[in-house]
This record gives C-alpha cells, structure tokens and sequence, in this order.
C-alpha cells in the first residue's frame, strides 16, 4: 500500500447511505432493492419486493440509481456489491449503499469485481460491527484503500472478461425462471384452479375435489432444522452449508456459500439430497426452493427447515404445493416474532396439504419432469461457470494473469 493508493470514496461521484425506513411494497412497481437481492456481481430480482412510483420517488430523493451503478450490502450478507444494468430502475431498500463510479478513474464493472475480490471484503469486513447482525459502517466503506488499481483501459479489458461470465449465468438463470414459471402455471392450472384433466366430471366438495384429501405437513413428510452455527462447539470435517441468504424464491445464490464443520454422523440429520425442499425458518419465512443436488454432500445452517416428503407423496408435487401457499402468503398466520418474523417447526407441521389421487399427482410428475431435467442442466451449468469467474477473480485483480 502506497500513499497514491486511492479510497473508494476518491474513485466515485458519491456514495450514498439509504433511507432509514421501511419502504410499503405492494405487489407492482418499481424493484426495492434488499441485501438478499444482492449476489456478487448481479442484482437478483427474482421475488424482489416491490414500490409504488411515490414511494419511488421518495426513496430515490438523495440519488437516482442509473446504469453502471453500483449498491453495497451493508448487512446480511455484508459487503456484497452488484452493478445496476440497463433496464434496471430500481430504488434502495434498508442496509444497502449506492456508490456512483467516476467513469474517469474507474471502470463500474471492475470496481463490482474488485471490491467483490477476496482481498477487498477482507479489509471492508475487517470492521464489521453489532452483536447478532453483523453490518459495515459508512465511515469503513468510503475510507476503503484500492490498493494496486490498474490502468482504466486494463481495469475495462478484466471488467468486460468477468462480465462474460456473469451474462452467461444471468441468462441461464432466465431460462430456469421461465421453466420454474411454465411447472406453477401447471400447478396452479390443475391444483389451484382446479382444472386438471377430466375436472368436468368430478364433484366438488367442501372445496375440494371428490377423491382428494387433506393432511397436516407432519403427516406426510419429515423435517427438521439445520445445525446450529458455533464455530467453538462444532466438529468434523469443513463442508459448505446453505444459510437463509442461499435461498432464493425458486432457486439458490451458491457464490458465497461459507463453511461449517460437521461430523460425519451429522450428514442424514443436516444434509441434503435430491427433492429436498428448502425452506426460510427466519428473516422472510417460507422462502423455498427445490434442492436438486447442485453440490454433492451440501449442509443446512438452523435458520432453514429441510423437507423431505414420505412414501406416496412427490417431492416435485409437495414442492409446488408449498411454494404457492408460502408466495401467496397462506403461511403468514403461521409466523411468529413482532420485528424478525419466524415459522417454527410446531406451525410448519400443521399445514395442511392437499392430496391428489395418486393417478393425476403421477400426471403432473410426468409434465413436470422433463422441466426438472432441463432446470439440473442448466444449474450445474451455473455451477461451473461461477467456479471459473471465482478462480479467475483473485488472479486478474492480483495480476497474476495479465490481460
């Protein structure tokens, strides 16, 4: 580090704290812009709250978020930082930070890749400060040192190189939220509607269709909590774990995946298999997503429930099933806590399922199944595109590859 080793804040037109408030969201509008909508590189929309254009306007008072911004993670996960594409108007929720690049110092997709580098979140955590939630301060983010920055035509050379790999994940992630999107309009066409194949000739009754039942969660599948984070008290082998920040609505953030020791003993009670379905005990319960075995031997930290449905129920079906009730808030009654919401698993057990005859749950497995197939395709193909960007990473910004 040198005395010529510019601060963040020396490199951008302004870096500007968010409003201190809780945005009202409804259901359409412009993206509200959380910590968990924020991955390493990219903003992620998928289930992003949402604001009116008044609320718009007023959270967007101190500074309009335009294309090549870039908004930092203050907390949960902190220091993660995403660039704004274009198209993207969006406005800042709680604990998040918007820095505007100078374009003639600094290159906006380099600076993401940089301070997202493992170097850089060492020095911007290195203060992290609270007693259960850990959060960075403003004073830390704009007195950060970029140490070693290169000439702006090299910074814009690595920028355009990481991005490539960053605009094949994005699209991939598309086309899996577009066969998410195809598998629950089946659902809710068949399930919700009611409007399966032959639906004209049965009776309805009570609300449901002659033939079906109902069943509390506890009857028809087995779940349990993840292990409890205490890097003092736990042993065994270090393996990656989801924590609550991993899951998405229909899907999983697996860039920034931490490590926790377990026992080998420990691997049928916290780990996951295919048809797994995972689900937010805290922070914003009943999130979910199917676990499709993305990362062989993969872990779950306490803050998730894993559910893992018995014999004569379809993961895939049980799966859509909970989805739609916890993304149209039938859970919401369920929560607990008056600032942290929570579902414990006592509420979670007495959700009622509705069961299908075995003969059309088995037809809507075999609709749904060449999804699924496509879906682990282009997962494993998201794996390893991310593997190589963070292989790659380190090395641009240490100048061990030059470009």
């Amino acid at each position: 580090m040198t005395n010529a080793d510019p601060t963040l804040d020396d490199v951008c037109e302004f870096i500007v704290d968010c409003l201190h408030a809780t945005a009202p969201v409804q259901d359409e509008g412009y993206p509200l812009i959380r910590t968990p909508n924020i991955d390493k590189g990219r903003l992620n929309l998928e289930g992003v709250y949402r604001v009116s254009e008044d609320t718009y306007q007023e959270w967007t008072r101190r500074a309009v978020p335009e294309t090549n911004d870039l908004i930092l993670a203050r907390e949960a996960p902190a220091g993660n930082v995403a660039i704004v594409k274009e198209g993207q108007q969006v406005c800042l929720g709680q604990r998040t930070v918007h820095l505007r690049p100078d374009k003639k110092q600094i290159d906006s997709d380099f600076l993401c890749y940089f301070l997202n580098a493992p170097m850089q979140q060492g020095r911007l955590l290195a203060g992290e400060t609270g007693a259960t939630s850990k959060h960075v301060n403003m004073r830390d983010i704009r007195r950060l040192t970029l140490e070693g920055l290169p000439k702006l035509e090299v910074q814009e050379r690595i920028g355009k190189i990481l991005a490539a790999y960053d605009d094949l994940i994005e699209n991939n992630r598309r086309r899996i939220q577009l066969l998410e999107q195809a598998a629950r309009l089946l659902y809710k066409e068949w399930f919700v509607h009611l409007r399966f194949p032959d639906h004209e000739h049965v009776k309805i009754k009570d609300g449901v269709p002659e033939g079906w039942e109902k069943k509390p969660l506890s009857e028809i599948a087995d779940f349990r909590l993840g292990k409890m984070l205490d890097q003092k008290k736990n042993r065994g082998e270090l393996k990656p774990y989801l924590a609550n920040v991993n899951v998405r609505w229909g899907g999983f953030e697996l860039s920034d995946l931490r490590e926790m020791r377990f026992e080998p003993r420990e691997l049928e009670r916290f780990g996951l298999k295919s048809g797994d379905i995972v689900m937010c005990e805290g922070g914003e319960p009943g999130r979910c997503s199917l676990w499709r075995d993305e990362i062989p031997g993969m872990m779950i930290q306490k803050a998730l429930h894993r559910i893992r449905p018995k014999k004569g129920i379809d993961y895939r079906y049980l799966y859509h099933n909970l989805f739609h009730k916890a993304r149209h808030g039938h859970l919401a009654t369920l929560f607990t806590g008056a600032t942290i919401k929570h579902l414990p698993r006592e509420k979670l057990a007495l959700v009622e399922i509705e069961i299908p005859p075995a003969s059309l749950m088995k037809l809507f497995v075999e609709q749904v199944s060449p999804i699924e197939t496509q879906i682990g395709v282009l997962q494993s193909l998201i794996i390893r595109l991310i593997r190589a960007r963070d292989l790659l990473l380190p090395r641009l910004m240490s100048g061990e590859i030059t470009v």
